[in-house]
């Protein structure tokens, strides 16, 4: 397939003990962008620092991760909170990495709500919050959403580079939506499952769902968890069967309308 691009992203920087057993250098080393956890959810300006650090040592594209301030639930339980407090916090996640990022000599390259507040984006309100953070910290940056989502729609309106994103290690729903983490089989194990699933969303523009039916998939980045059983074995086979195919694995640029 030649002619194919597509960017490997990440969450990082969530978890201190897979920064300090090199869990996620392992990752890091098959990436081109990294989603860095800033405060909210998880991750703090030690945990940045290394990750950073890491990134800039890697050639690894920065991008900020924030989430809802809400470590307890790992940000993945939606909160009721007023977009000024959404946008508040947003900002200031936002900029404690690019404080981080601007004393390594690094850009902060793109934008990746995390769990709950990234599908809580397509609402409106939510979206347009968060895009007000954005806008404040650097209206260049890029947003990461999911393909024909409500929130891609509503950040381009707003005038932000927008790309969508696939996963790999998740099963999908006919309906194209994610697989619930509640029930079986939402993860795709074991790693060449993903790896496979990250191929067809790369060459094909396609994903087999959980029902074993094929839906299409238009995706200028495929993420994979980092806290995911195998996470460095499929981030390895992903790239590595990737750049089998012919597809050339380069960090994000934005594409489509501002």
């Amino acid at each position: 397939m030649a002619g194919k691009t597509i960017d490997i992203n990440s969450d990082i920087g969530e978890l201190p003990e897979a920064i300090a057993d090199g869990t996620e250098e392992k990752i890091m080393r098959q990436l081109t962008s990294a989603n860095i956890a800033c405060g909210g959810h998880a991750g703090d300006e030690q945990t940045m620092e290394i990750t950073v650090s890491l990134a800039k040592r890697l050639g690894v594209g920065v991008g900020a991760h924030p989430g809802y301030p809400d470590r307890a639930n790992f940000g993945r339980t939606e909160m009721q909170i007023s977009p000024a407090a959404l946008e508040k916090t947003v900002r200031e996640q936002i900029q404690a990495l690019q404080a981080v990022a601007k004393r390594h000599g690094v850009p902060v390259v793109h934008v990746k709500p995390h769990g709950a507040l990234y599908h809580a984006a397509n609402t409106r309100e939510n979206a347009e919050a968060i895009g007000r953070a954005v806008k404040a910290c650097d209206p260049k940056l890029i947003m990461v959403a999911l393909p024909d989502s409500p929130a891609q729609r509503f950040y381009r309106e707003m005038g932000l580079a927008c790309v969508t994103e696939a996963f790999a290690d998740r099963a999908y729903e006919i309906d194209g939506n994610l697989r619930s983490r509640k029930l079986p089989g939402a993860l795709m194990q074991p790693p060449e499952r993903a790896a496979e699933q990250g191929v067809g969303i790369a060459t094909r523009g396609e994903i087999v769902t959980y029902d074993g039916k094929k839906i299409s998939v238009e995706a200028q980045t495929i993420c994979l968890h980092s806290d995911t059983p195998g996470a460095p074995e499929t981030a390895r086979l992903l790239r590595e069967k990737l750049l089998a195919a012919g597809v050339k694995v380069q960090p994000l640029k934005a594409t489509g309308p501002k």
